[in-house]
């Protein structure tokens, strides 16, 4: 299994609890020393099984060399979670341009990147299951979201085409969106919007609960028979009118 963004948060929670459960994790992010040190090591002195590689999703080759590390270290991928992804919170009319094109190139991109990657080796075993992480804000809007829910709106849509297109083509290929509310991530820290900080540090303050949350339910997910898609999540606090 591929994880993106997994060197915190949702990403790292999930690479932790799918090695306890037995899975073969390869993980992808930007900061080296926090995939080998904190996580793969860990992972490894508790008997599980990991790797990892520096990876910008913004780039198509580093989503092709993950694939290709997967493939040779456990012969082959069954599941890709492309957890990356940034939450650039400000109103529109800051103009935060360098933002909205970043959230694009992350949010949307490294997806598509992630998915041309998987797709020849899935298309050819037909077999596998691509798995995403949306937004609350990708399927209702909120102001100060509008670009990064632009960007988890757009998944919505590009996940429910490829599961269809799956079925119709006959490559067995399994979808999942998650679509999280308040997790405790480090998503927070990239708001460079001092009102829209502090909103969301309070919302997050009241309301968040542990992203292993999510792992769970990535693992649920995975678990199900290979005849069953179950295709979209919507998971948050239970206190929380998201």
């Amino acid at each position: 299994m591929i994880i993106t963004g997994a060197s915190s948060g949702i990403g790292e929670a999930t690479a932790r609890l799918l090695a306890q459960q037995g899975a073969k994790v390869v993980l992808g992010a930007r900061r080296e020393d926090k995939l080998k040190r904190r996580i793969a090591d860990d992972i490894g002195k508790g008997g599980g099984q990991a790797a990892y590689q520096v990876l910008d999703v913004t780039k198509p080759t580093d989503s092709e060399a993950i694939v290709r590390l997967a493939k040779e270290r456990f012969g082959r991928v069954d599941v890709v979670f492309l957890n990356a992804g940034i939450m650039p919170t400000s109103p529109v009319s800051a103009l935060k341009t360098d933002e909205w094109n970043q959230a694009v190139d992350i949010n949307i991109k490294g997806v598509l990147n992630g998915v041309a990657a998987i797709m020849p080796d899935f298309i050819a075993q037909k077999s596998g299951q691509i798995i995403a992480t949306s937004s609350v804000a990708g399927i209702k809007a909120y102001p100060g979201s509008a670009i990064y829910g632009g960007t988890k709106w757009f998944l919505r849509n590009f996940m429910e085409a490829l599961r269809m297109e799956s079925a119709m083509e006959g490559t067995n290929i399994r979808t999942a969106t998650i679509y999280p509310a308040a997790i405790s991530t480090e998503l927070l820290n990239g708001i460079t919007d001092p009102a829209a900080a502090e909103g969301m540090k309070k919302l997050y303050d009241t309301y968040a609960i542990p992203p292993d949350r999510i792992a769970r339910v990535v693992s649920f997910a995975i678990d199900a028979p290979e005849d069953t898609t179950i295709n979209e999540f919507t998971v948050g606090p239970s206190k929380q009118p998201w």
